[in-house]
């Protein structure tokens, strides 16, 4: 507006002055509107520059700056040194993809790109050779249509795409398939149809069960029934691979590697609260004291000893309670709780790595970006644009001109 100005200014001169003035004056105005252009797209420019960048920092670069301080942890025992493999897993829990009652465009967008970056760099950059990923996989399974259904494992398939010798394993969590009182054959079949409902997998000398916590309420209904037909049949098959591999009650059986287990599930199994869980993902302080409720937070004592006596698992790991624990049950068994992978549910996500061999295992977390950090700097680009705006307008005095000019009459005085 100010170079607008100046040049009707002198393009509107009276008529007596000279017809040299008029064609040098009217030089001056045309120049004078050539630098307005010139600085208006400058001004475009720099912006368009700073949005660039600050997107680019913030949808992408940072989840590689913040995966890569991650690293595999070594286990205590050379793993070259006893001729043992090593497998790298990853896990991860409570992605919660929003469906089409509860699901709103922008929270889908903003918290689907989130984990599918998080998930596509830690790939990258971590080379896991197996992701399990413990349940609640979606957040209205439990009573999403066929069509529904179909449009959220799709968009799951396409956020956690993978590479053919990356193994993806899932359990059922209750938002998947419902609680105890919504859960349905048809339900289980339709989870299981996507999802390979192998219950027992082993890789390089290491047992994993996968299990469905959600139908372990021993009630006796037809589901649970058979789930813990299955976890029986599973504990046969261990106890004859480690003790009684010559027994007749074991033959025409497959043999299985001679490890205890490690034990992957929904719900955690029984304790009476997290008051005794610490670390800065776990619940919030005034949340650790609150009661678990049996069979909705955690399984039942009843469950909970059964899966310990039937599997007798060297660890344990689940999902649930968005929060990270860490428990030790019976004889020292430890149980990690591994927090949400999703900002829907935490500020701070993160997964669980894991370095493990048939005797050994080493466990380390790594931490996602946290949402603040992202927002926070939103909101200070945003401002930086609206002083760079108002600068040029004349609107306010450029900082670096007002600091030349106080320091200039500092120098005076």
């Amino acid at each position: 507006m100010v170079c607008r100005g100046e040049f009707l200014m002198h393009s509107l001169l009276d008529a007596g002055d000279s017809q040299a003035g008029d064609m040098a004056l009217v030089r001056l105005g045309f120049g004078r509107q050539h630098l307005c252009l010139l600085k208006r797209s400058f001004l475009l420019l720099k912006l368009t520059a700073v949005i660039f960048a600050v997107l680019l920092f913030c949808e992408f670069l940072i989840y590689y700056l913040v995966i890569f301080r991650c690293d595999w942890p070594e286990v205590k025992t050379a793993a070259h040194g006893s001729g043992q493999k090593t497998l790298k897993a990853m896990f991860l829990a409570d992605t919660h993809l929003l469906g089409e009652v509860r699901g709103h465009w922008l929270d889908k967008l903003r918290r689907e790109w989130q984990m599918e970056r998080a998930f596509q760099t830690a790939l990258w950059l971590l080379q896991p050779e197996v992701v399990f990923i413990l349940g609640d996989i979606f957040d209205e399974g439990k009573w999403s249509s066929s069509q529904g259904w179909a449009d959220d494992v799709r968009r799951f398939e396409k956020i956690f795409r993978h590479p053919q010798h990356v193994q993806l394993k899932v359990v059922a969590g209750n938002h998947d398939i419902g609680f105890h009182y919504q859960m349905s054959t048809y339900k289980i079949k339709r989870f299981e149809k996507v999802f390979n409902p192998e219950r027992l997998f082993s890789w390089k000398g290491i047992n994993f069960v996968l299990v469905n916590s959600v139908a372990l309420e021993g009630d006796g209904c037809h589901l649970c029934s058979e789930a813990e037909r299955e976890l029986i049949e599973i504990s046969h098959k261990l106890n004859c691979s480690r003790e009684e591999p010559g027994s007749s009650l074991c033959r025409g059986l497959q043999p299985l590697p001679g490890s205890a287990p490690v034990l992957l599930q929904h719900f955690p199994l029984y304790r009476s609260s997290d008051a005794n869980c610490s670390g800065e993902d776990a619940a919030p302080l005034e949340e650790r004291g609150i009661p678990f409720k049996e069979r909705y937070d955690v399984l039942s004592q009843e469950a909970s000893q059964k899966l310990l006596w039937w599997l007798r698992p060297r660890l344990i790991l689940s999902g649930h309670t968005h929060s990270a624990c860490e428990v030790l049950h019976g004889a020292g068994v430890p149980e990690i709780s591994v927090p949400s992978f999703s900002w829907r549910n935490r500020n701070n996500p993160s997964f669980i790595m894991g370095s493990m061999t048939p005797t050994e295992y080493a466990l380390a977390k790594c931490y996602l970006p946290y949402e603040d950090t992202v927002l926070v700097t939103y909101c200070v680009a945003a401002g930086f644009l609206v002083v760079l705006m108002l600068v040029h307008s004349g609107l306010l005095v450029s900082p670096f001109l007002f600091g030349w000019n106080l320091l200039r009459k500092f120098k005076t005085t």
